[in-house]
């Protein structure tokens, strides 16, 4: 039977923002042994803990999410994946709850917090951990915060461009059915995470793309949806339909519990009743080609024995309408360097560009906030060497890993036609809002070998 000892939030500080003791078999400042032991982890695995680790026979099971640890502690040998499934319930009751997952949401709901962990967990066993079921036994009110102040990312793109885009996907999903104000609406995001490796020229060595469909609803009484998707989508890469051109090519997907796929096989429609609060519809996965969203172009060149000059170029590969926010190229140098020199275009400051030379890290970090679609942008960092140059050193250089984030852009071309209520009344007026959204989860391009 698997049960937990500890449960508890850390902040990133590690601060001790949640705390339950269900068992009273480990001993109490495990949160500092582990938040020590995650800041300055020293293993085989390299300088960043794994999820689950054993310290003086105590087991320790975490995950990180909005920057804040989630984390039990349990003496039994219990199955990790059942551990780490159960805090990122937790994290999402904790969301779906207090409507955002943040530090100041969890200090302002601290009671809702601990109401929902004595019934998601008896004496450290799980019970109940869906969202609707917990409804009924839940009684206290959330303490709603600002997000829009926090918000440091671009505002949400809607499919309607002459409407203001509703704060209400940072509402709790009681909020509705207590109040009675609460509009109908639905939230749909199509969220796509890279994968890229590119060799020194350019070209992309392998690359593939995890995306899925999130969705948070807030419609009262639940009514059945129905979604449709491109009608050309192919599912399984071998198969026939999969060598027409104009077709999205999905290697595999799997669907939330709720879709019917009835009429998925013909006429690509999801059917399904959504639970509350956010839940995934449907992943998928591609590994066929597509257009690259940035391309990144590093040369090195030796000005003395002493002296590189490592020149990065990145070319936006998007529609001019398109942008990239929040970009940063992360590029490591010698650790037998004496100091790092940056220069970048002309204009790049007004345009939101700033370079520094971490020397703790040995990195150089190029952020550009907005990298607009067909732009292209350079930064030239001159290296001084302790040391004359040498094939070791240079195998230091590189490789260049970029992040971003592209709002109304995904690579794979997937699309949600239309999301409609089968049987709608007429005083029934949802209101829907659905953005695409591109980020970069490993990509990398390597420098060119001489």
């Amino acid at each position: 039977m698997f049960s937990v000892s500890q449960f508890y939030i850390l902040s990133p500080r590690g601060d001790t923002i949640i705390s339950r003791n269900f068992r009273s078999d480990v001993d109490k400042g495990t949160a500092e042994v582990f938040f020590h032991s995650v800041k300055f982890w020293k293993g085989d695995g390299g300088n960043e803990a794994p999820p689950c680790f054993n310290i003086d026979g105590v087991n320790y099971i975490f995950i990180k999410q909005s920057g804040l640890y989630f984390v039990c502690t349990t003496k039994y040998n219990v199955s990790p994946n059942f551990a780490l499934e159960l805090l990122a319930r937790l994290a999402k009751l904790f969301k779906d709850y207090c409507g955002v997952l943040s530090e100041e949401a969890i200090r302002k709901n601290f009671v809702l917090i601990y109401e929902l962990l004595d019934e998601v967990l008896d004496y450290g066993y799980p019970m109940v951990s869906s969202t609707e079921q917990l409804k009924v036994h839940v009684h206290n009110e959330p303490v709603m915060v600002d997000m829009i102040k926090q918000a440091n990312s671009f505002k949400m793109p809607t499919m309607n461009q002459k409407t203001t885009p509703s704060s209400s996907v940072y509402k709790p999903v009681t909020l509705a059915a207590k109040s009675g104000q609460q509009r109908n609406e639905i939230f749909v995001d199509i969220l796509e995470r890279l994968t890229m490796l590119f060799n020194g020229n350019g070209y992309t060595l392998s690359s593939h793309i995890d995306g899925s469909i999130v969705m948070k609803s807030y419609l009262s009484g639940n009514p059945p949806l129905r979604l449709a998707l491109n009608e050309d989508l192919v599912v399984g890469k071998g198969s026939e339909a999969a060598n027409y051109g104009g077709s999205v090519v999905l290697d595999d997907c799997n669907f939330h519990e709720c879709v019917r796929l009835d009429d998925f096989e013909s006429m690509r429609l999801l059917n399904f009743v959504p639970p509350d609060g956010e839940f995934v519809l449907m992943n998928y996965r591609i590994t066929s080609d597509f257009v690259a969203p940035f391309r990144i172009y590093p040369h090195v060149e030796e000005n003395s024995s002493t002296q590189i000059e490592i020149v990065v170029k990145i070319r936006a590969d998007l529609p001019q309408n398109n942008f990239g926010v929040n970009v940063q190229a992360t590029m490591p140098v010698p650790t037998r360097s004496n100091g790092v020199s940056s220069r970048l275009d002309s204009g790049a400051a007004a345009a939101g560009q700033t370079a520094e030379y971490r020397a703790k890290d040995h990195k150089v970090v190029w952020t550009i906030k907005k990298f607009q679609g067909g732009a292209e942008h350079t930064l030239r960092a001159k290296v001084d060497l302790k040391e004359p140059m040498s094939p070791a050193i240079r195998r230091e250089i590189g490789p260049i890993s970029l992040s971003f984030e592209i709002p109304m852009f995904n690579a794979s071309q997937l699309q949600v036609k239309y999301l409609r209520i089968v049987e709608q009344h007429r005083t029934y007026n949802p209101h829907r809002w659905v953005r695409y959204v591109s980020q970069s989860a490993s990509y990398v391009s390597r420098f060119s070998t001489n």
